[in-house]
């Protein structure tokens, strides 16, 4: 699987965005501070991570028996150089579309 599927697939996941959002905004984070109130397992939010991990979007760090874990904001960039390529792809489109319309108009 190439890793832009990896990270839509990863980002999917409102529970996986949830986390990752969390991590960009609070900083770096044990796995049970996440668990704290999220009503999720603390196993569930290990394999939630695991799956950030794999997309590039966390780093985990283990310190004793605590995993740490930081957002990568750099992991979103395959995303929004998608939406920008999409974003350019319509913007001619639409404006064919426009222009198309205008002659017809005439």
């Amino acid at each position: 699987m190439d890793s832009q599927t990896v990270l839509f697939k990863s980002l999917s996941d409102p529970t996986r965005r949830a986390l990752f959002e969390r991590l960009c905004r609070e900083g770096e984070l044990t796995v049970g501070l996440l668990a704290e109130g999220s009503g999720v397992s603390q196993p569930a939010i290990s394999k939630h991570l695991a799956a950030l991990d794999r997309a590039n979007l966390v780093a985990l760090r283990r310190e004793g028996r605590n995993t740490h874990c930081r957002a990568r904001p750099e992991g979103i960039t395959p995303l929004t150089d998608w939406v920008q390529d999409m974003s350019r792809f319509w913007d001619v489109r639409l404006d064919a579309l426009e222009d198309l319309l205008r002659r017809m108009d005439q």
